[in-house]
């Protein structure tokens, strides 16, 4: 027997321990892809809280749009950026102590009436509102003309016939009227259930340009966009192991065969 001994030096790359699952540049793109789901996830829902309130509506003044429990979220504005057809969130001490969820039908300097073929006659033209129930004629509360004095509001409930808004407050100093500066925020979807954005208010474009809705749209999408890189860029790590153990039983496999 020979005295010499003979060393076998493995092929680079053969080690025991496997490198990185997917290799360096698979691993940073998904350490990236986390990074970035988050920055959009978190900063949908920072943003959301910046600019959005939630609300809970009490009564069903504001059916069939919103009814009773539903969970909105309403964009904060300043009561100048109001426009005819917006539902808005507001308080006045004169109505009630808390918030109240109306739908605005006139501005400072319109005369508003009802009814006349059944319709709201806003500056002496019939509104056509399609969100109203479809028993609202029959059931809609006549009131004479009220010119709505300048920064003020003139409001109402969808549920025309049962709701405690402008017309029941005539004989009030104000004519039934709020102050532009009482608006807290204007409601752009129902979330609870997911009703989603409100309907726009057509039948007021003839009168002036309509409110654009909020960024609400873009925030879901930027949180949904967050959560899906996140789950990607997390999975990549533990597919790409699972890939390459896969593939190293079956170079070995065929190896063996030889």
């Amino acid at each position: 027997m020979s005295g010499q001994s003979t060393t076998h030096t493995a092929p680079r790359g053969s080690g025991a321990g496997p490198g990185p699952a997917g290799g360096r540049t698979g691993q940073r793109l998904s350490g990236l892809a986390v990074a970035l789901g988050l920055a959009l996830f978190l900063g949908g829902f920072v943003w959301a809280a910046v600019v959005y309130r939630p609300y809970t509506v009490p009564t069903t003044s504001m059916a069939p749009t919103i009814g009773s429990g539903d969970r909105v979220l309403a964009q904060r504005i300043d009561g100048g950026d109001v426009r005819r057809g917006d539902v808005v969130v507001f308080e006045d001490e004169s109505w009630a102590n808390a918030p109240i969820l109306k739908r605005v039908v006139a501005v400072g300097g319109d005369t508003v009436s009802c009814c006349q073929d059944g319709r709201l006659t806003v500056n002496g033209k019939e509104i056509d509102e399609p969100y109203l129930p479809e028993d609202t004629a029959t059931g809609f509360n006549n009131f004479p003309e009220v010119t709505v004095p300048k920064g003020r509001l003139f409001l109402l409930g969808d549920e025309r016939s049962g709701s405690v808004d402008s017309t029941a407050h005539l004989a009030d100093a104000a004519n039934g009227t709020v102050s532009r500066g009482a608006v807290q925020a204007r409601v752009d979807a129902v979330v609870w259930p997911m009703d989603g954005m409100l309907p726009a208010p057509t039948g007021f474009e003839e009168l002036g340009p309509l409110s654009s809705p909020g960024p609400l749209r873009t925030i879901t999408v930027m949180v949904i966009a967050g959560a899906v890189l996140v789950l990607g860029g997390a999975a990549y790590g533990p597919l790409a192991q699972r890939t390459g153990a896969s593939r190293a039983r079956a170079k070995a496999g065929s190896a063996g065969v030889r």
